[in-house]
């Protein structure tokens, strides 16, 4: 039986594989289906993780050396999916994909969530080249420089008020004539006023050359008119879909307690209300989803669980 398993191989993951077993468990699996290193991967630059400053150095880059050390103190990898965790008596039982399974005395889900796209043209062509989802990791390339933020919810809003404070201009388009954030979020976007709003429209697509995004083709619903923004960054903020499939019963029960987005509910020791389960990372609640914070939450769970066994030896 397994001291420890890890479902999820993004700084979450890793930083826990890393804590639980310098700090003594023998036994502890990272399961993930690819290589490690979670959505950073796809980064063209890392800037915001203190002491990381390397401009040569892509997100794979930084994750590489993660994986390493992780390994070098024991830490083990199976590239395997879990398709659902099940809470025994006394243990939890990973059932695999091929119809195999795994004990463990713990678990420690870092499964992450994966922004929603859009669907606009261009999108995925240009993802990471002009097209984000992260205004905090990406916001800075675009200093004194216009851009333009997707999304009417509380998330787009504090971005675009977030990327005033860097860009030139910030184009904030909406489909509808009303925003689903906070009013007081709403009034403080407001009140910038490099912040301009595009309201009733959808982006259509968007164009560029090699070097990345150069503009934003822009739609009205009500009017049919187009519009063209020359910007050369989108940011889009239209919701998350939280990976949580593996912590669902055979009828599509969660085995322990989530927020009305799926969002897994864990304490500050990042304990879930089940015991011996663990959260970290994007999966869990109110998660500032930055690189930083994942690794914290994967070194709090782990030392949680190097404490959780020590306590039931």
């Amino acid at each position: 039986m397994l001291d420890c398993a890890i479902v999820g191989g993004g700084p979450a993951g890793l930083t826990a594989g890393l804590y639980a077993t310098r700090g003594g468990l023998k036994n502890v699996v990272l399961f993930e289906m690819g290589l490690p290193g979670g959505q950073i991967t796809q980064s063209s630059e890392i800037e915001n993780y203190p002491g990381f400053f390397d401009h040569t150095k892509t997100g794979m880059d930084f994750m590489n050396t993660w994986q390493e050390q992780c390994f070098h103190f024991g830490l083990k990898h199976e590239m395997v999916k879990v398709e659902r965790v099940v809470k025994t008596e006394d243990h939890f039982t990973l059932m695999l994909e091929g119809g195999k399974s795994v004990e463990a005395k713990t678990v420690i889900v870092c499964t992450g969530s994966t922004p929603k796209r859009a669907g606009f043209k261009g999108e995925e062509e240009f993802f990471g080249r002009g097209v984000s989802t992260c205004a905090t990791c990406d916001g800075f390339f675009y200093k004194d420089k216009p851009v333009t933020v997707l999304g009417g919810g509380d998330t787009a809003l504090e971005e675009a008020i977030y990327l005033s404070n860097i860009c030139s201009n910030v184009y904030l388009v909406h489909r509808r004539d009303r925003f689903r954030a906070a009013p007081s979020t709403v009034e403080r976007a407001e009140s910038k006023p490099n912040i301009h709003f595009v309201l009733d429209s959808v982006v259509e697509e968007v164009t560029g050359d090699a070097s990345g995004v150069t503009q934003v083709h822009v739609r009205n619903l009500k009017t049919d008119e187009k519009r063209t923004l020359d910007t050369p960054g989108i940011f889009v903020f239209v919701g998350h879909n939280v990976n949580n499939e593996v912590l669902k019963d055979e009828t599509g029960n969660f085995i322990c307690d989530v927020n009305e987005w799926g969002q897994v509910k864990v304490d500050l020791r990042m304990r879930t209300n089940v015991e011996g389960l663990y959260a970290a990372g994007d999966l869990r609640i109110d998660a500032p989803k930055q690189v930083v914070c994942a690794a914290g939450d994967g070194a709090t769970a782990a030392l949680e669980v190097i404490a959780y066994i020590q306590e039931e030896a």
